[in-house]
């Protein structure tokens, strides 16, 4: 996608809330053996290197299943799989050497690749790796000696922040190694959800297939919630590879606040997933990262950004600041990765036994998700524990949605004698109200 000069700019600068948010944080990168032979990998480390260059701490973690396939099959071993792990031999131990140092070495070589004109110049990029994931036997399960393929046992923390201080990238393999001086296989999985649990990451990063988590109807899940993804799981609703599912759940129960999923094909999808607003993929958290709670005076500026278009229109009352700041209180917002994108107003008449549902505004690029419900549900919770029986609204240009919310159309006799003194006959505005 070719951006005009303008349009640069524009997303240069909505970037810079996340590249301050970023800076200093340490991320886990996952990928399979899959995604380095594609072409667009050439491009993920690009964009690998870019993070860097923004202070971001990042730790890679690689696959190489393939690549391990490939090696015994030109060898003309037989591969042994028992529920989708593979039991390491001595032979096989040989190709996942071979396959996992070529890996390694692919990878280092690009991130340290640096020629004029090409996104990499002067990088200078400093990849660091070694015996840094301590590993155990799996053992003999069912009867089944797995042999040499492995679990991780410990993390060396302390070597990997060290790397991580010292400004360089850390990059791991799915092998371990123990203290008795054995090789073991891993799976990059159970690499990059332990090495982002023991160095409490604030994200992992699980390049995938799919441009995300994807329902069985084809729907991509942009947000969502661990116990609601685990249920899907369970219920069998969810179609994107089970590896991946497990990354990112066994991430987020463990701690780790930020669990996204992007595609491995797609140009760009790692920065559009880190800077921008609704990202690339999947993202999943333990809590819904749209918050809904009541307005702060230090909201004021951003409720003001949000109703100013819908004031110019003539389908909200204008407010000044002034007004808003003493009225703050009654508010409600939801707040998305620090942008106001739905407010609402609760005024009360309790000596009525009343209160005006007013202000009610959403971000035009965030209508029809069920935003307005949430607040106007919220709002009817807190008018109930006031001892509130009736809800009442005044709207131009709304009133078949309240219509469709269980309003009523009204008279000017129903509303409380103050607001009825203040009511704009200019404006005209139609009233409706809602038992709770």
């Amino acid at each position: 996608m070719v951006l005009a000069h303008h349009d640069g700019i524009k997303l240069f600068r909505s970037s810079l809330p996340y590249i301050n948010a970023h800076r200093g944080k340490t991320f886990v990168l996952m990928f399979g053996g899959e995604a380095i032979e594609q072409s667009n990998f050439a491009n993920i480390i690009h964009d690998i290197a870019l993070l860097a260059s923004l202070g971001v701490r990042l730790v890679l973690v690689h696959g190489a299943r393939p690549q391990i396939d490939e090696r015994v099959n030109m060898r003309g071993i037989e591969g042994r799989f028992l529920d989708g792990v593979r039991i390491t031999d001595k032979q096989t131990l040989e190709c996942v050497k071979d396959a996992a140092g070529s890996v390694r070495s692919h990878v280092e070589a690009l991130l340290t690749m640096g020629l004029p004109n090409s996104p990499m110049h002067g990088a200078q990029i400093r990849v660091c790796t070694g015996n840094l994931v301590v590993a155990k036997p799996m053992g003999v399960r069912g009867g089944v000696d797995y042999e040499n393929t492995g679990l991780v046992r410990r993390i060396d923390t302390t070597g990997i922040n060290d790397h991580l201080n010292d400004g360089s990238i850390v990059l791991l393999s799915p092998m371990g190694y123990s203290t008795t001086g054995e090789v073991f296989n891993l799976s990059h999985e159970d690499v990059a959800t332990q090495a982002a649990i023991a160095l409490k990451a604030d994200k992992i990063i699980v390049f995938s297939k799919d441009d995300g988590i994807r329902h069985n109807d084809g729907k991509l899940l942009r947000t969502i919630e661990r116990p609601q993804l685990e249920e899907l799981i369970f219920e069998e609703q969810i179609q994107t590879e089970q590896t991946v599912l497990s990354a990112l759940t066994t991430s987020v129960a463990a701690g780790i606040p930020r669990a996204h999923c992007i595609s491995y094909e797609t140009d760009g999808a790692l920065l559009q997933e880190l800077f921008t607003r609704d990202g690339a993929g999947s993202l999943v958290m333990e809590h819904h990262y749209e918050q809904l709670r009541g307005a702060t005076i230090e909201d004021v500026g951003g409720i003001i950004n949000l109703i100013k278009p819908l004031e110019e229109s003539g389908a909200l009352v204008k407010r000044s600041r002034e007004r808003l700041e003493n009225e703050i209180n009654q508010f409600i917002i939801i707040v998305r990765d620090g942008m106001i994108i739905a407010c609402a107003a609760l005024y009360l008449y309790p000596e009525e036994g009343k209160a005006e549902l007013a202000c009610v505004a959403t971000h035009p690029d965030y209508r029809g998700k069920n935003r307005a419900e949430r607040i106007l549900e919220e709002v009817k919770r807190r008018a109930l524990d006031s001892g509130i029986h009736t809800l009442f609204v005044l709207t131009t240009l709304t009133a078949h949605w309240f219509l469709e919310h269980g309003f009523r159309p009204s008279d000017l006799g129903e509303l409380p004698l103050a607001k009825k003194e203040l009511y704009n006959f200019q404006r005209n505005s139609k009233i409706f109200t809602l038992g709770l």
